[in-house]
């Protein structure tokens, strides 16, 4: 079944001629009902809950502006289509602010009001599944709070983030991370025997033993950062007793995990930390002591990591510039010049890497927040970062993800201003639409008004409505001027002074060359050669 629509209309010749020359069915709606006023209108409105309500501006007993208020407040999701004569501007111009989707000028034909209401399914298809979308991710709200806060913990240990905005951002997930000295743990699982096949459900059982052990204690911040490798934040007030804690901490969990023979625990510890902004030597430190005798793939040099964190940090301004004001066209370019060297130098060392790609992930979330998108749904390969890392192996892979992400994140840009382009164009054209009759109405005074040079209206213009503003205003003068020589007995030059021209010759010249017909001659033509 379609979407439903009602008509509130006070004519009833106008009423019925919606009601019957549209065929509503083939065109994908079902007409649930019909009101001569607002008042009438209410009561069968909540019984059948429409999608679109159209309705005229002036009715009597409730006009429809009074119906448009009620109806928003009560209903918000229904879309409302508003009817105007031309000299109802004001009128118009409150329904828009009392949220009117569209606004249509009296006579209006079955064409035009389908053409309208195609654009409002366009609106509803989205919201229709944004609430879809919304359900989904109520499911989820706890898992994404969940993932943000480790990304955020995440982001700390490896000095991805300055001590302020920890402090800051640290309130959001209710922690508090404020002590006078910082150590980190590292803990990698390993199978007692390297020649037994993967066990996701044992690294699994592993995981939720060391969860218990430090769950309950405010002072230490548990990471997930591999499958195979949990990160154990302690705070103290006392470095000599942190380090003792961290030491108890890790022998208690070893003999948990090792006791059933299956896994081994390999563990280093870093030592206490004064500052915030130096957690992530601790954390390097802990990196390098678990290698012990068998390097891994995670085996570093720390003062070499550490200086490498240090003198590659990546330029967030010049990436929140390109994703501001930067093109498809210019990634190469933005690549070369800020990411290339940092990407190669990056998988020299798995701690570089991702402390890039999480400090690229989290500039690239904050930009997107900022334009109200969800970095879930425009980016959603980025809610499994350690394996975005995993598939990263050369520097071509790593321009790839990067290009993938970035890319992303500009097409989201582009769409919103699109969107609120063609907003402002829509009020532009409510606005020419209300002003045709005035002779000096000019595109540069449309532009002004809305504040936009008159080379880029015109260009908006024209890809938004589908004509070049002056076709779109001469069509508007001549359907009017067609109206009125049918249905008054206004004199031509009388007519021309309505519609906006001054000159009456100039206005028959522009009619015929129009219609085919001079005025006098088209007003006595039969309505069948109309």
């Amino acid at each position: 079944m379609g979407y439903k629509v009602f008509l509130v209309e006070d004519e009833i010749v106008t009423r019925e001629g919606i009601r019957d020359n549209v065929d509503w069915a083939s065109a994908g709606f079902e007409f649930c009902g019909e009101a001569p006023d607002g008042e009438m209108a209410l009561p069968l409105i909540e019984q059948s809950k429409p999608d679109i309500l159209i309705t005229d501006i002036k009715m009597p007993f409730m006009d429809g502006l009074q119906l448009s208020k009620i109806v928003r407040e009560q209903m918000p999701w229904v879309k409302i289509i508003i009817l105007s004569g031309h000299d109802e501007f004001e009128y118009a111009q409150a329904a828009v602010k009392l949220g009117a989707t569209e606004y249509l000028l009296k006579p209006i034909s079955s064409s035009d009001l389908l053409k309208a209401l195609k654009r409002i399914t366009v609106l509803l298809d989205q919201e229709r599944k944004d609430r879809e979308t919304y359900t989904e991710l109520q499911k989820r709200d706890l898992g994404n709070l969940a993932l943000l806060k480790e990304k955020f913990l995440l982001r700390l240990v490896m000095g991805g983030i300055s001590s302020a905005e920890a402090i800051e951002q640290s309130k959001q997930f209710g922690l508090n991370i404020v002590a006078q000295y910082y150590l980190v743990l590292l803990l990698k699982i390993e199978l007692c025997d390297d020649s037994n096949p993967f066990d996701y459900y044992e690294y699994q059982r592993v995981e939720r033993a060391i969860s218990s052990r430090v769950s309950n204690d405010p002072n230490i911040l548990h990471i997930k950062k591999d499958l195979d490798e949990v990160v154990l934040l302690l705070i103290g007030n006392d470095p000599t007793q942190l380090q003792q804690d961290g030491g108890n901490l890790a022998r208690s969990i070893k003999r948990e995990v090792e006791k059933e023979n299956i896994c081994n625990l390999a563990i280093g510890m870093g030592t206490p930390r004064q500052r915030l902004g130096d957690i992530h030597r601790s954390f390097v430190e802990a990196l390098t002591k678990i290698k012990g005798d068998e390097p891994t793939s995670h085996s570093v040099d720390s003062n070499k990591d550490v200086d490498h964190i240090e003198l590659l940090q990546l330029d967030r301004t010049a990436l929140e510039n390109y994703l501001k004001f930067g093109t498809l066209q210019d990634y190469d370019k933005y690549y070369f010049t800020h990411l290339q060297f940092v990407s190669e130098e990056s998988l020299r060392s798995d701690l570089i890497r991702n402390y890039l790609l999480v400090d690229v992930v989290l500039t690239i979330t904050q930009f997107i927040n900022n334009l109200g998108g969800k970095i879930d749904q425009i980016i959603p390969e980025i809610i499994d970062i350690e394996s975005l890392l995993d598939n990263v192996n050369d520097t071509s892979q790593m321009n790839e993800m990067l290009k993938k992400i970035v890319i992303s994140a500009l097409v989201f840009r582009d769409s919103k201003v699109n969107h609120e382009r063609s907003k402002l164009i829509q009020k532009a054209k409510l606005f020419i639409d209300s002003h045709f009759s005035d002779p000096d109405l000019k595109m540069n005074q449309v532009a002004a008004k809305f504040n936009i040079s008159p080379s880029h209206f015109s260009t908006v213009f024209s890809q938004e409505i589908g004509e070049t503003f002056r076709d779109y205003l001469i069509n508007l003068r001549i359907n009017r001027a067609k109206e009125l020589l049918r249905s008054t007995d206004l004199k031509s030059s009388e007519i021309a002074s309505q519609v906006g021209y001054n000159d009456p010759h100039y206005f028959s010249t522009v009619f015929k060359r129009n219609t085919g017909l001079p005025p006098q001659q088209f007003r006595v033509q039969p309505q069948s050669k109309k």
